[in-house]
């Protein structure tokens, strides 16, 4: 699904990841730790295409994501991807079925998972609702059933259960490994909390000696 090679990336001279290569399985669920300015976040935008690396190469689906046109990238992302981001990045002028809805649209998918995405993440009754009226905790599971409601083949997600409670946060990772189980996806999730790396199937460190991917005992 996913492959790693050899990727090279300086910003202002400092180089954040150098000679970084790794594959990530079909089903596998994988967490990402390391100490904060290491990279992590870097490396999700990379796998992403939203930033390009020095050098390299990030293999997705069997294409090399450098290769793609911008056209190309937009959709593959759209339809083969979803994202869970520290800022939410939830629209205020929709309502939140209409947010989590928003995959289903632009892929010409019928919408009806949307409700039942937002019941899964415990919001259950709250489709009409807008993302003024939640907390930073809502927001995060509205985030998270819309990177999850096109059952894509990769998430990413960046630090997804920083502004939950430890019990919610409990049922969004297991919602999160339960769909990448049913739909044989892979994951990757960048944590600070050891509790959220305890129930990804493996744990690896990105670290500041070499920058390459370790693995990390539980």
């Amino acid at each position: 699904m996913l492959e790693l090679r050899d990727l090279k990336k300086t910003y202002g001279g400092r180089a954040v990841l150098h000679g970084l290569s790794h594959q990530f399985l079909p089903g596998e669920f994988v967490a990402i730790m390391g100490e904060s300015g290491v990279g992590k976040s870097t490396l999700l935008n990379l796998i992403a295409g939203l930033d390009a690396p020095d050098s390299g190469a990030i293999i997705v689906d069997g294409q090399p994501m450098g290769a793609l046109d911008d056209d190309a990238a937009t959709l593959l992302r759209r339809t083969r991807m979803g994202f869970i981001f520290q800022a939410f990045h939830v629209l205020p002028h929709l309502t939140l079925v209409q947010n989590v809805a928003l995959p289903l649209l632009l892929n010409g998918q019928p919408q009806a998972r949307a409700s039942a995405m937002l019941a899964a993440v415990g919001l259950a009754g709250r489709d009409g609702d807008f993302p003024r009226q939640l907390s930073g905790g809502e927001m995060q599971r509205v985030a998270i059933a819309r990177a999850l409601v096109h059952q894509p083949a990769l998430v990413l997600a960046d630090e997804p259960t920083g502004n939950l409670d430890p019990e919610t946060a409990d049922s969004v990772l297991d919602l999160l490994r339960a769909e990448v189980k049913a739909s044989g996806a892979s994951a990757i999730m960048v944590t600070h909390s050891h509790a959220a790396a305890a129930r990804a199937d493996k744990t690896l460190v990105l670290t500041r000696s070499g920058l390459e991917l370790v693995s990390f005992p539980h």
